[in-house]
């Protein structure tokens, strides 16, 4: 099974998060470096429930075929 919506929303959010935090550091912008970190942690979130949803699917189909007569 392969890769989900959520999974790659997800670690995209974060790696563009991880930047914005960088650059307000940089910068020196304590508002910039808030909203990156924010953004990093609702990205990683994101990433883990698709990680998640990913192994109940996989699991739900495992289920599937060791049921079948």
């Amino acid at each position: 099974m392969g890769i989900n919506r959520d999974q790659v929303e997800g670690r995209a959010k974060e790696a563009a998060g991880k930047v914005q935090e960088t650059v307000g550091k940089a910068v020196g912008s304590t508002t910039q470096q808030v909203k990156g970190a924010a953004r990093k942690v609702a990205g990683a979130a994101e990433a883990k429930y698709g990680d998640m949803k990913r192994e109940m699917d996989e699991r739900a189909k495992e289920s599937r075929q060791t049921s079948k007569p």
